[in-house]
């Protein structure tokens, strides 16, 4: 097989992209053929106006010829616009629905997936790699395209030129610098406006990802992939602005410069008229030399930058082919309702990586409808992984888990997720209103059900106090709130989602005494009635569980409630506590 089919069959997964606009894309082609051709056209009619002037002696036909190119440039200058206008607003639709997809798909990874990627390598696949690719499809194959029609074209038509009238001829340039200055800047402030618009995306593709166990524990991967979208399509309306701007920059520039070239001629015609000049089809030699050798330096740097996004095609699609590590059931389980919360571990074991050693060992135990139980252990015992588990973030590599005795992994991600709450050690916060991180989990909630949720998390006290209550808005992760008021909104939203089953991972453990008491006051409702499995790391909050598991090297080593375990004077737990 062709090295070259080997290396360029990345974009070949393109196509599917490019099929909806096929037509737009016809007709650009149409139109650049067009274009190159009066380009090409250009030195041969030349020729006939020199003719007209040398030979002939014709004046009239020599004003003929000259308005004759004039409308030719304005035949090119027209295909210009028509072929860049349709070629970049196509491919910004096309790369739009390529970042749509990927983002969408990257959006239902598993967390594994993100905890062995930085989140600015995916972002920037998302925002470089597309961006060649946009370059690749917008500009690159058609100026390859027409650089080829020049090479061959001006090849089989050279002709040689006189070195007066090229002089004469470079009196244009200003005027062309002049045009370019003009539309640059319009073309340089619409770029400006779709780079600020692609960082606002991205920055939402970056915070969805940060806080991705938070999207998905709430199921939220849908909402986020709206959002992110409605973004795309803002942008795509400004970048078809640039395009439209640049579009026509290529075609007045194109226009003004051939037209003077134009006019540069009959004023040579002129001049042979008045015997000054001779041999005028060496002219055209000279403008099909200058194509020839535009074309060639042209395509040399064209091969690079096709190298260069064959590349980016590689690395976005390598993304695209990642399959989450835990999916869905193909036949999945309904679960019951109303759903009791019983939550059983029956001999889990756990890996990260095959090839790693296991980090939890034959880990059995039960949670009955509203019991609540503590893990507790040293810093690398397992609880949190533990934990991880139960809302399928990681499958188990060993053993089962249920949910009303239901394996969970005979449940939808949807169902099994809506069907349990975390309270994490640091919340989450989006850069929304207090209104929507509270329903964010739950979208349909009216403000009735809002406000009771704050209520009942004690959250209610200062967003009252705020000058736009619930409409006030929090900034990038919560960073115009307290530790503790953010803290109070993420159990806001664990009560709006009124799940049978909490995961609460040590929500005190870095508040002040006063936040501490709002906090603990929150959590002692919210834990009323439901399963809750508590990760403890300060053993002063194990009190309110029913039961205490305590975990050492990934294995349960004592369980008991905590009167029970501190009755055991050599035991773990009696001896974490009188360090604690």
């Amino acid at each position: 097989m062709p090295i070259a089919s080997l290396t360029l069959r990345p974009l070949s997964r393109l196509l599917p992209l490019v099929r909806p606009y096929r037509s737009r894309l016809a007709v650009a082609f149409v139109c650049l053929v067009i274009a190159a051709m009066a380009g090409l056209v250009f030195p041969a009619v030349m020729r006939y106006l020199l003719d007209a002037a040398f030979e002939q002696k014709d004046a009239s036909a020599l004003d003929r010829i000259a308005l004759g190119l004039v409308a030719v440039f304005a035949v090119q200058a027209g295909a210009n616009f028509v072929q860049v206008y349709l070629l970049s607003s196509s491919t910004e639709r096309m790369v739009a629905a390529l970042r749509a997809r990927t983002f969408a798909h990257l959006i239902r990874l598993s967390p594994a997936f993100f905890t062995e990627r930085r989140t600015g390598e995916i972002t920037s696949r998302l925002s470089s790699d597309l961006g060649l690719l946009q370059s690749l499809l917008g500009t690159w194959i058609s100026e390859l395209s027409r650089q080829l029609l020049f090479l061959v074209g001006g090849g089989l038509m050279l002709f040689v030129t006189n070195v007066r009238l090229t002089l004469t001829t470079l009196a244009v340039v200003p005027r062309v610098v002049g045009a370019a200055i003009v539309f640059g800047r319009a073309l340089r402030t619409a770029s400006t406006s779709v780079q600020d618009r692609i960082a606002e995306a991205m920055g939402v593709a970056d915070e969805s990802f940060g806080a991705i166990r938070t999207v998905q524990s709430f199921t939220r991967e849908a909402e986020e992939t709206r959002r992110f979208g409605a973004l795309l399509r803002d942008l795509v309306g400004v970048a078809v602005y640039r395009a439209r701007t640049r579009a026509l920059f290529f075609s007045v520039v194109g226009f003004v410069a051939f037209s003077a070239v134009a006019a540069v001629l009959w004023q040579g015609g002129t001049q042979v008229l008045a015997g000054k000049l001779t041999a005028g089809t060496l002219v055209a030699f000279l403008f099909y030399a200058l194509f020839v050798a535009a074309a060639i330096g042209s395509l040399a740097t064209l091969f690079g930058n096709v190298q260069e996004a064959v590349g980016a095609a590689t690395r976005v699609f390598e993304l695209l082919d990642t399959r989450p590590t835990v999916r869905d059931p193909e036949a999945p389980q309904a679960l019951p309702a109303p759903l009791r919360g019983d939550v059983a571990f029956e001999g889990v074991g756990f890996c990260y990586m095959p090839s790693h050693a296991p980090v939890i060992h034959d880990i059995t135990f039960r949670m009955r409808q509203g019991e609540v139980v503590a893990l507790v252990g040293r810093s690398g015992a397992g609880k949190t992984t533990i934990a991880n588990l139960l809302p399928r973030f990681w499958d188990v590599t060993e053993g089962r888990i249920t949910l009303d005795g239901l394996d969970v992994r005979d449940l939808t991600l949807d169902a099994l997720r809506g069907a349990i709450g975390i309270v994490p050690q640091e919340p989450v916060l989006f850069s929304g209103t207090i209104r929507e991180n509270i329903a964010y989990g739950s979208t349909a909630a009216s403000e009735a059900e809002i406000i009771r949720a704050a209520r009942a998390a004690h959250a209610w006290e200062f967003i009252e106090t705020l000058p736009d209550g619930l409409e006030t808005r929090v900034g990038e992760r919560g960073v115009t709130l307290s530790g503790g008021q953010r803290q109070r909104l993420a159990i806001a939203r664990v009560f709006l989602k009124n799940p049978a089953v909490v995961i609460l991972d040590e929500a005190t453990s870095s508040l002040d005494t006063e936040s501490e008491r709002y906090v603990e006051e929150a959590l002692a409702e919210l834990l009323e009635g439901r399963t809750t499995l508590i990760i403890a790391h300060r053993l002063s909050t194990v009190r309110r569980a029913d039961r205490v598991i305590v975990l050492d090297a990934g294995r349960i080593v004592e369980m008991g409630t905590h009167d029970e375990l501190l009755s055991t004077d050599d035991g773990v737990y009696a001896r974490l506590y009188s360090l604690a």
